[in-house]
């Protein structure tokens, strides 16, 4: 085994906001922002950016990446980010390198921070092998209503949404950023959610995963607020 690896998906295709991975924040190209967080956390032997567009790869090469070229089976809109983190640590075992821990890291989240990354990084161990960033919720989620076919709201949870969120304890949310795993656990589970799971809590401020307009605005204006400028 050796080191960490840093996989940051970022696959050229996105419908509900085209060329997100690339979108201008702050002045350079949103996957930059996630690039430098992985390097500046210090974490990480390898910093890999999965992708088979060739615009999102030439910026992740000049950011300091190193790259991962995309089979095409992964590149479409059906494929999961579990089955890229999958591919990535198989051809990177074809090539001699193995690893004990890596993490997965969204290009679409540049609001978190390198302390961020290396606090979730920090959370693995023998009897935690799972561990991911989260934040709290804005609204009550147990009070969560099923809209049914003929538009009638039906509680999600008839047994929960009558308490109050008191008696509920804290509850909190994946928030799309930052994930890390040891590898033979992942490859057990096939998923982040793996048994021990632990959160490092992340403000709402710094938690925006960026998927449509809204929430690039929203994290522009986040960036902004905090007086972070190109």
């Amino acid at each position: 085994m050796s080191g960490r690896l840093a996989i940051i998906p970022a696959r050229g295709g996105s419908k509900r906001l085209p060329r997100k991975n690339v979108l201008p924040f702050l002045g350079r190209p949103m996957i930059v922002h996630t690039i430098e967080q992985a390097r500046e956390s210090g974490c990480f032997e390898r910093v890999v950016v999965s992708t088979e567009d060739e615009e999102i790869g030439a910026i992740a090469r000049q950011a300091g990446a190193e790259l991962h070229a995309r089979p095409e089976r992964l590149a479409g809109d059906t494929a999961t980010v579990v089955e890229v983190c999958l591919e990535v640590l198989r051809c990177e075992e074809e090539r001699g390198r193995s690893y004990e821990v890596f993490a997965c890291l969204y290009a679409t989240a540049p609001l978190r921070s390198a302390g961020d990354i290396a606090a979730v990084v920090a959370l693995v161990d023998d009897t935690h092998p799972f561990a991911l960033a989260a934040t709290t919720y804005a609204l009550a989620p147990h009070q969560a209503l099923r809209v049914t076919t003929d538009g009638t709201l039906l509680p999600m949870w008839t047994d929960l949404v009558n308490l109050r969120a008191s008696e509920l304890g804290p509850l909190v949310v994946d928030n799309g950023s930052t994930y890390a795993a040891r590898v033979g656990e992942f490859r057990t589970a096939r998923s982040f959610y793996g048994p021990g799971l632990r959160g490092h809590v992340m403000p709402r401020q710094r938690s925006v995963d960026i998927d449509e307009p809204a929430d690039y605005e929203l994290a522009c204006w986040y960036a902004s607020r905090a007086g972070r400028e190109p």
